[in-house]
């Protein structure tokens, strides 16, 4: 699996969830959400973190961009999802480390998985509220010494990718970054209903639920307009 180099941006155009999740695991690298606001407002150190590890589609946009490139069959992979995908084909073989979001909502995360995956291993967690360097440090040894098989880290962008990154210098594993994916698995957090998901208009979706996002939304205008003149 060879990725594709988009804005300067590396992407795998993955054509199912199982050959992100096996190459993953072959990997043991970073799992990071590619959409059109990264591939064009990235700037160069997190693009060199994506590019060290495993950036995938997250978003239509990305897809879209592998396509242009010329491959057929890319598909988008949801971070809010693929997490969940990764718990539920190895919850009775693999340990797991949760990093991330407020105290209520990370207590909240471990007791629901606890209920929906029995016997899921859970090395341990914290919420991500990390203001200090030696409160990061002293993570990075607790997942060290512990020595998980996959970490979820819900901190948003870039803070997540650059936390993987020092956590991958101590530890080798399968990270993947999950930006809000806490607050959307306890239900804090209302994702789109299906049909806007399956039509890949989440991105409309948010528009219409929060008018103020128009500004963020100009992206995907100037987005399009460089695929369509191979821009990117």
């Amino acid at each position: 699996m060879k990725p594709v180099l988009i804005n300067n941006i590396e992407i795998y155009p993955f054509s199912s969830r199982i050959d992100l999740i096996n190459y993953a695991v072959e990997q043991k690298k970073s799992l990071i959400a590619i959409n059109a606001e990264k591939i064009l407002h990235t700037n160069d150190d997190t693009r060199n973190i994506i590019n060290k590890n495993i950036g995938y589609a997250d978003g239509i946009g990305a897809v879209w961009a592998l396509k242009r490139k010329g491959f057929s069959n890319p598909i988008k992979i949801p971070g809010c999802e693929l997490w969940l995908d990764i718990v539920r084909h190895f919850y009775q073989s693999k340990s797991f480390y949760l990093v991330g979001s407020k105290e209520e909502v990370i207590q909240q995360t471990v007791e629901k998985l606890k209920k929906e995956f029995p016997g899921v291993k859970l090395s341990g967690y914290r919420n991500g509220y990390i203001k200090t360097e030696a409160e990061t440090q002293t993570l990075i040894k607790d997942i060290a010494d512990k020595k998980p098989d996959v970490i979820f880290v819900a901190m948003g962008s870039p803070k997540q990718e650059l936390l993987m990154q020092e956590m991958q210098q101590r530890h080798s594993a399968i990270y993947q970054g999950l930006g809000g994916s806490f607050d959307v698995y306890v239900g804090n957090v209302e994702r789109a209903p299906n049909w806007w998901v399956k039509n890949d208009l989440e991105w409309a979706y948010r528009l219409v639920k929060q008018p103020k996002r128009i500004l963020r939304q100009y992206v995907y205008l100037e987005f399009f307009i460089r695929l369509i003149f191979n821009k990117l």
